[in-house]
């Protein structure tokens, strides 16, 4: 099994002692019973938490299969809708024709034919 990593611990602390904390507040228990159960409750929480973080450089189930190229395009893609952005400019196309002849001249643009 792989170690921790800091920010699992981090998390993982930070639950288990606010979620302590606000049990005892919330529900005063003042018998023993209870505060095993606010501490078990609170570390099952933080263990939760911790094992729920992604690992740096593990692929998830999102990006499983992918290569990086295609991840990095997901990644883009996906900005691009975030701030509006809804067509793509199409790539410039080649000047150049199969039979070697240029479609078009040196200085107009591929886009405006």
């Amino acid at each position: 099994m792989p170690r921790p990593t800091a920010a699992q611990f981090a998390y993982g602390s930070a639950t288990v002692v606010a979620t302590t904390l606000a049990l005892l507040l919330l529900f005063r228990t003042e018998s023993g019973v209870g505060v095993a159960a606010v501490g078990a409750t609170a570390l099952a929480l933080g263990l939760l938490v911790a094992l729920r973080l992604p690992r740096p450089g593990h692929p998830t189930a999102e990006g499983a299969g992918r290569t990086a190229t295609d991840r990095a395009a997901a990644r883009t893609h996906h900005a691009l809708e975030g701030i509006g952005a809804r067509e793509r400019v199409p790539a410039a196309r080649s000047s150049e024709r199969p039979s070697g002849r240029s479609s078009a001249r040196a200085d107009e643009h591929s886009l405006r034919r």
